[in-house]
């Protein structure tokens, strides 16, 4: 359905814009025959230079304009045939010419995603040819198209505002970090080595050592006693 839709719009711009107006002013009108005859050619940035020479002449009338519209239409440069498409849509007075120049309008516009716009042209082209067939399908594509680029808008600033509202809390966190005082640091308390004795269990140990001393001195001394006596010389 969605192919389909855009197939009626090309098809139906197409259609509209392959048809230039009949030019109804004697000043500009050999500019706009040169212009159409080259349009029809594929020429359309040849047309649309005759479409502006056209455009200059004192006397110029809406529909070269309206043909310019068409020519920077084919060239993709939908944003400037909008500009053409409205103004010449001003400029006439009968309602059927001017209900043409709105439908291309928004024809223009629905190609440069402008949807809104786009909607409001069609409707304005309706109240004026409520029969057009075109019109009415292109119109309901548009509001389809506008719901769908809205709901995105609407999810793209969805996830604008959860990134901000989280650099928001990194940073509050990253402030509260900074305001904290410093802690003081634990200071590592050194292992007790291997072997080492406290000062009591020395002065034990040096007591106990000078205790064992004395008695082998003691034992070396009565040694020494016994083995003098053996010594003795005996008196054959």
């Amino acid at each position: 359905m969605k192919r389909g839709y855009k197939g009626k719009i090309l098809l139906f711009g197409f259609v509209l814009l392959m048809m230039p107006l009949a030019v109804t002013a004697q000043d500009g009108k050999e500019y706009i025959r040169k212009g159409n005859r080259q349009y029809k050619k594929g020429g359309y940035s040849g047309s649309e230079s005759m479409y502006r020479r056209a455009q200059s002449q004192e006397k110029s009338t809406a529909d070269a304009g309206f043909n310019l519209g068409d020519a920077l239409y084919k060239q993709g440069r939908f944003s400037e045939a909008a500009t053409e498409f409205d103004k010449s849509s001003e400029g006439y007075e009968d309602q059927a010419s001017k209900a043409e120049g709105l439908y291309n309008l928004g024809n223009a516009f629905f190609k440069d995603q402008k949807y809104k716009e786009s909607i409001e042209a069609y409707i304005n082209s309706l109240k004026l040819k409520p029969d057009n067939k075109e019109a009415k399908y292109n119109l309901a594509y548009a509001q389809e198209e506008l719901k769908k680029q809205e709901e995105q808008q609407n999810q793209e600033e969805q996830q604008q505002d959860q990134n901000k509202d989280k650099s928001e809390e990194n940073q509050d966190k990253k402030n509260e970090q900074q305001n904290q005082p410093d802690q003081p640091q634990d200071q590592e308390q050194p292992e007790p080595q291997q072997g080492t004795m406290s000062r009591e269990d020395a002065k034990r140990l040096l007591e106990a050592l000078s205790a064992a001393e004395k008695k082998t001195q003691e034992k070396v001394q009565q040694e020494k006693a016994r083995g003098a006596k053996s010594r003795v010389i005996k008196n054959w």
